[in-house]
């Protein structure tokens, strides 16, 4: 807007100017003594005309602050009404529901967990998964929804056995090597090693939290401790939700997909674990799968659990 008073008062003075100049000629050509009597009627006229110009550009100019002033104004109101809004409150916002499930608000107004309605159509091969039941899926997403569907009961359940399909890995189902007895009898140890060198990492990288970090640097300089401390920090880490004492079937799936590709015994190890075949890992299960002290396992995570609490 100020660039076009500008550009007004530039056409003004051209103006003006040739107007001067016009006049200089017509005067020029009548004669000295005429020539200076015209200017003397003729100059006044001229600097009334520029002052006017001038004033009004300068009357623009102040018009245009105050529509400044008012717009500012006006946008100030605005946003103090918006940070005096009061922001509804979301129900499902402290509302936890677990894979396959999302949280939606009842009639009453109660925040409920209710099984995902549709899943992304995947266009990458890689986020393809194999189930437990060798079987290709299109997603994760999919298996967590029939898992659901299947819990609640809904007509879409595909069958009794999908109560408790999970993911055994990513990618199409392939034919795995058979684990041997020989390769079975020393996995409980790689499976130790690979969990002390886990944990260590991740207490290098600053990742763990404050109670499995002590638990890291006492296996570091107490040797005895060493596999017995990895192994509670993954059952703790494992047990999340719920933390029931008990690692189900699904909640294995981060230490089961990335080995499957490395080692070949870890499904049916892990499937050694559940002795009773309910589907859930007990910590009585895990410390005897990996072969370590029942006691020292189970004294020790009680003391992991009532620390975080």
């Amino acid at each position: 807007m100020k660039l076009q008073f500008l550009l007004v008062v530039a056409l003004v003075a051209l103006l003006v100017a040739d107007v001067s100049a016009a006049e200089k000629v017509r005067k020029h050509k009548k004669g000295r003594k005429h020539r200076l009597s015209t200017t003397t009627t003729e100059q006044p006229a001229e600097a009334v005309v520029a002052a006017q110009a001038e004033q009004d550009v300068m009357t623009i100019l102040a018009e245009d602050e105050k529509e400044e002033e008012k717009e500012a104004s006006e946008q100030k109101a605005e946003e103090d009404v918006k940070m005096n809004e009061i922001v509804p409150h979301d129900p499902c916002q402290e509302k936890y529901c677990g894979a396959g499930k999302v949280c939606q608000v009842s009639a009453s107004g109660e925040p409920e967990c209710v099984c995902i309605p549709s899943c992304p159509i995947e266009v990458d091969p890689r986020r393809k998964v194999c189930s437990n039941h060798n079987e290709t899926w299109g997603s994760d997403c999919e298996i967590y929804q029939m898992r659901c569907m299947c819990d609640h009961g809904s007509e879409m359940c595909k069958g009794e056995k999908y109560k408790h399909v999970h993911i055994e890995y990513y990618g199409v189902c392939r034919e795995m090597r058979e684990c041997s007895e020989e390769d079975m009898s020393d996995f409980p140890r790689r499976m130790r090693d690979w969990l002390f060198n886990v944990m260590r990492d991740l207490a290098d990288r600053d990742e763990l939290s404050p109670y499995f970090l002590k638990l890291e640097r006492e296996a570091e300089t107490n040797l005895t401790r060493r596999w017995t401390n990895a192994a509670i920090w993954k059952w703790c880490d494992l047990d999340g939700h719920p933390a029931d004492r008990s690692v189900s079937r699904h909640e294995l799936f981060p230490i089961r997909a990335p080995l499957m590709a490395l080692e070949h015994c870890i499904a049916p190890f892990l499937n050694k674990c559940d002795a009773d075949d309910d589907h859930l890992i007990t910590l009585k299960e895990w410390g005897k799968c990996l072969e370590l002290d029942e006691e020292d396992i189970e004294e020790k995570c009680d003391e992991v659990r009532g620390e975080e609490e």
